[in-house]
């Protein structure tokens, strides 16, 4: 009589697997589990998963620190987010505003404010920032100056030179062995400023019509 059991399946080495379906899939759903917490804390969302809004929290929330992870924001980052997204125009939302706000949202006794506070922080901005709008349309508006964005790195700071340093400076009002060093346009003359050189040409030093008498007399030009 011919054996009606199931054999058991064989795996790719040979082995046999005696595992039911149904723990094949809890196992894939553990392993992906793992692979999405792989290398961030608690699973944190890969940046490439984001929203555009919080990729704009999260690179203003590590400016200026290196040790910040992006998930809380410092109320000074928070207001240089305002101030480079536009948020703070001047009339309808000052920086007054912006810093009642933080502190509102934030938890008590904390300095940041996590994404999810942070964008109660917009709600409540919205409709001072966008008057006349609904709730929604001004959320919607508020978000979009901030998506996207990246915090602004000021320029360098040009010197500024100040009176006294300008007078000390300018060649042109040097006396003496000073005014010597430098030439018209007060460009160092190098050693020639600082010693004297004897020049083997038979003139005096100083004349400035050395070369000039084959020219007036004979008529030849100088070499």
């Amino acid at each position: 009589m011919a054996d009606c059991k199931a054999k058991p399946a064989r795996g790719a080495t040979g082995q046999l697997t005696t595992k039911a379906p149904s723990d094949r899939a809890k196992e894939k759903v553990a392993k992906r589990h793992m692979s999405n917490s792989n290398g961030t804390d608690e699973g944190a969302t890969a940046l490439d998963d984001l929203s555009a809004l919080e990729e704009a929290f999260r690179k203003f929330a590590i400016h200026g620190d290196t040790r910040a992870m992006g998930r809380e924001m410092h109320g000074k980052n928070w207001s240089k987010l305002c101030k480079d997204c536009n948020v703070i125009d001047g009339k309808n939302v000052t920086t007054t505003d912006v810093d009642i706000v933080f502190s509102k949202v934030k938890a008590k006794s904390f300095r940041t404010i996590t994404f999810d506070q942070f964008k109660d922080a917009l709600e409540e901005l919205a409709q001072k920032r966008f008057k006349g709008k609904i709730k929604e349309e001004a959320i919607q508006e508020i978000h979009k100056l901030i998506e996207g964005n990246s915090p602004l790195i000021s320029g360098v700071t040009k010197t500024v030179l100040s009176p006294t340093l300008t007078r000390l400076t300018d060649t042109s009002k040097f006396t003496g062995s000073h005014k010597e060093r430098f030439d018209q346009s007060g460009k160092g003359r190098g050693r020639a400023g600082r010693e004297y050189l004897v020049h083997d040409t038979g003139y005096v030093a100083g004349y400035k019509h050395a070369g000039t008498y084959d020219q007036k007399v004979k008529g030849t030009k100088p070499n």
